[in-house]
């Protein structure tokens, strides 16, 4: 299997699990990646998802370059429309997902990290878009992405001139939240992060994910026309209702995601 999955107390973890290639991503991980995180947005018990890479070199080096080297123009279209629609699942999802990025996310790594709502880092994380040295662009929302989060001339420079960037810099430039120096110090900053999400109410962070992600791109009269839209909606919620008379009551709420 090219992905494990896993859940406990409410967070899923997956990992991508090619250690040997460091764990590029071919056709058959990038379909059980889909299934997987289908899988995940069904099932009720899960709040939080968490993303990483199996061993300690990797988060995911990038595409297969064996496997893409034997592409058609045809076939490529078809591997990026894929991998899109498989890391769009994540950015559409109403559940958190945390990349918890140890070693190199490059290529198509750096994409599955860019399409997590928050990225954490191993002190040892390398981040950068190798594809343009090979002939190629980045395929799986990449150049979208990048440009969004840190502007178009930064997001140039790093897919222009495939430099890859370390986990410092990529908090100095907003993409990466947090630093940890070990990889276990990381998966425990993602499980801690992971339950201090899950004490709030489901819903409200699905629709707060949805102002933000659908909203990115709206003009902010527009934006805040949604922003609102999505606020009468939760009030209709029975989260809403329990959060404020828990409040008012001073105790803890008991949130069951309707």
């Amino acid at each position: 299997m090219n992905i494990l999955f896993e859940s406990q107390n409410g967070t899923g973890y997956i990992t991508i699990n090619r250690p040997d290639k460091l764990n590029a991503l071919n056709i058959d991980t990038i379909n059980e990646l889909k299934e997987t995180i289908l899988k995940v947005d069904q099932d009720k018990t899960i709040k939080c998802v968490i993303i990483t890479g199996s061993g300690e070199k990797a988060f995911v080096a990038g595409a297969d370059i064996e496997y893409m080297q034997k592409l058609t123009p045809n076939q490529a279209l078809e591997f990026a429309r894929l991998g899109q629609e498989t890391l769009h699942l994540m950015e559409t999802s109403g559940k958190p997902f945390i990349a918890c990025v140890n070693g190199y996310a490059l290529g198509g790594g750096f994409e599955v990290a860019l399409s997590c709502d928050i990225i954490l880092a191993q002190s040892n994380a390398k981040f950068g878009f190798p594809e343009v040295g090979l002939g190629i662009i980045p395929g799986f929302g990449g150049t979208q992405n990048l440009s969004r989060l840190i502007g178009k001339s930064l997001a140039k420079e790093l897919i222009f001139s495939t430099k890859m960037i370390d986990a410092s810099k990529a908090k100095e430039l907003g993409i990466v939240s947090e630093v940890y120096q070990s990889k276990e110090e990381l998966l425990q900053a993602g499980k801690a992060l992971s339950e201090q999400i899950q004490k709030n109410a489901p819903l409200a962070i699905a629709l707060a994910k949805r102002a933000i992600v659908d909203g990115y791109n709206l003009t902010k009269e527009d934006g805040l026309r949604y922003e609102a839209s999505l606020f009468g909606v939760v009030f209709s919620s029975n989260d809403a209702k329990e959060g404020l008379s828990a409040f008012v009551e001073k105790r803890k709420p008991n949130y069951t995601g309707g």
